[in-house]
């Protein structure tokens, strides 16, 4: 059997990383697992042994050279973990939200532009087989043109879950519902219908004991004028992920909450469309959207010697969709694209404030 072409580290343990465990697993013939890191030592160790990983590290700094770095660390230690990596020539692909700032996320496109290695973020909604047939049949023009979007992410996160020391503050995590949770739902929103072009906003803390929003809504216009609502909560206590586009031709809905299958999609087609329903259920998957597909289109963007699908550019439209989103409900008035531009109070922080 031939070697694996690539060699990776997952850095940070917790939870999120046995995703990225499982998604390196599923890809062993193509890239192969080789350290852990964590600052916690029995952490990384019992991560190890799960995994079958052969070296376990404390430090980023003990890592022998690597050719992706899996970076599954608290919201604050993104940029910092990834500049070493990009200096060390190591691609990264970072969970979410890649940084705190837009600020730190040009200082990340920086490095990559100076190093040649590439940052990609984790939003593996966009790699399901219902978003890839969604764009294609918009793109085949069957649908129609859109005419109006909503994206709710309605979640409940407990008073226990910001016990963690670096949630819900605006230094350590970025922001509330909206950079750490709606992010995955109105990204594959904004990847569905291209560059937003206004926002108008509002946040709350209505519940929980925290420095950031614990809600959030936007109304959202794109360039070709749809229109948008995004919802994002850790209030609700019936959890729901979902998002519905209505087309000319037909309304596309989708409902799940940490991962879709084709089942969780529906189309309704307007009359005289009818033929869209078989369209739509040409094929069927069971597969869950997630890091196994994502990390399958990094590692065919690598073999092609090409920047890794949602690299610093295409990250770069939703985070400043979040800066849009906060500086609008901080100001109450609505804002603009490319209006946070550098040296903006909400290109520094989500919250505008000076660090």
């Amino acid at each position: 059997m031939s070697q694996p072409r690539y060699r990776a580290a997952i850095v940070g343990a917790g939870a999120i990383a046995a995703a990225h465990a499982q998604a390196l697993q599923h890809h062993s013939d193509r890239v192969a697992l080789t350290a852990v890191i964590d600052v916690n030592a029995d952490l990384a160790r019992h991560f190890a042994a799960k995994w079958n990983i052969p070296q376990v590290h404390t430090d980023l700094d003990a890592l022998d050279r690597v050719d992706l770095v899996h970076l599954c660390t608290p919201p604050a230690t993104h940029t910092p973990l990834a500049l070493k990596c990009l200096e060390a020539g190591a691609h990264v692909l970072v969970e979410k939200p890649p940084t705190l700032s837009l600020a730190e996320l040009d200082l990340l496109a920086e490095a990559s532009r100076r190093t040649g290695a590439h940052v990609a973020t984790v939003f593996q909604h966009r790699f399901g087989t219902g978003a890839h047939r969604l764009r294609e049949m918009i793109a085949s023009g069957q649908l129609g043109r859109p005419l109006l979007a909503t994206c709710e992410t309605q979640w409940y996160r407990d008073d226990d879950y910001y016990r963690v020391p670096w949630r819900g503050k605006w230094e350590t995590e970025g922001g509330g519902p909206t950079m750490g949770h709606g992010i995955h739902q109105f990204d594959l929103l904004l990847s569905i219908l291209g560059r937003w072009e206004q926002v108008t906003a509002v946040t709350a803390t209505r519940a929980r004991d925290v420095e950031t929003e614990d809600v959030s809504m936007a109304l959202v216009t794109f360039a070709d004028g749809t229109l948008a609502s995004v919802v994002n909560s850790v209030v609700s206590p019936r959890q729901t992920s979902a998002l519905r586009f209505d087309f000319e031709n037909a309304t596309v809905d989708l409902t799940h909450l940490y991962g879709y299958r084709d089942a969780d999609w529906t189309i309704t087609p307007v009359p005289g469309h009818e033929d869209l329903t078989a369209s739509w259920n040409r094929t069927r998957s069971e597969t869950v959207s997630g890091h196994i597909d994502q990390l399958a289109a990094v590692l065919d963007a690598l073999d092609a010697g090409l920047a890794p699908p949602v690299s610093l550019p295409d990250t770069r439209t939703t985070m400043e969709f979040i800066a849009a989103l906060y500086a609008s409900a901080a100001t109450g008035q609505p804002v603009r694209s490319g209006e946070i531009g550098p040296g903006h109070p909400f290109a520094a922080t989500m919250n505008g404030a000076v660090r």
